[in-house]
């Protein structure tokens, strides 16, 4: 009985590392760019990708996992043409609200790091979509997206 018990779980766990992508989605890319910007703020920065589609499509878009993050996705229409948004924060400039105190219940109020694991093995040019049929969630993956130059956005000036 153990040693079924084992094999069942073990079979479970299988099941949940493969997923399944398609081959032939129900919308079709024509490109497929992502850019880095720096903020005019020391560590603020971030990745924007985004995606040309060929034909004005009704699916329901939700996610896109690129570079070991995921974003939900934003559509916007332009002349006609739509466009896929995902943008990514890249920023190591953090607000640090951690309380650091001799007595250890002031330490209480910390919040615990969330440890998560990215769901799939992604080279730096590779994306994945994520996007609705129905109540069935699709995935479709993205290969050599284009690299655009990186943006520089300068920190404005002060106004006296």
């Amino acid at each position: 009985m153990k040693i079924l018990s084992i094999i069942a779980i073990l079979f479970g766990f299988s099941q949940c590392g493969s997923t399944k992508f398609e081959k032939n989605p129900p919308f079709k890319i024509e490109s497929a760019t992502y850019t880095n910007w720096i903020g005019g703020v020391p560590g603020v920065s971030g990745t924007r990708v985004e995606l040309k589609l060929a034909t004005k499509n009704t699916i329901a878009f939700d996610s896109i996992y690129f570079q070991k993050k995921v974003t939900k996705i934003k559509i916007r229409e332009t002349k006609g043409i739509t466009f896929l948004t995902g943008s990514f924060n890249t920023s190591t400039r953090k607000n640090n609200t951690l309380v650091l105190h001799a007595d250890a219940k002031m330490e209480l109020k910390n919040k615990v790091p969330k440890i998560e694991v990215f769901p799939f093995d992604l080279t730096e040019n590779q994306a994945i979509i994520s996007y609705k049929v129905g109540t069935l969630t699709k995935y479709f993956k993205l290969e050599n997206i284009q690299k655009a130059k990186e943006v520089f956005f300068p920190q404005k000036p002060l106004i006296n």
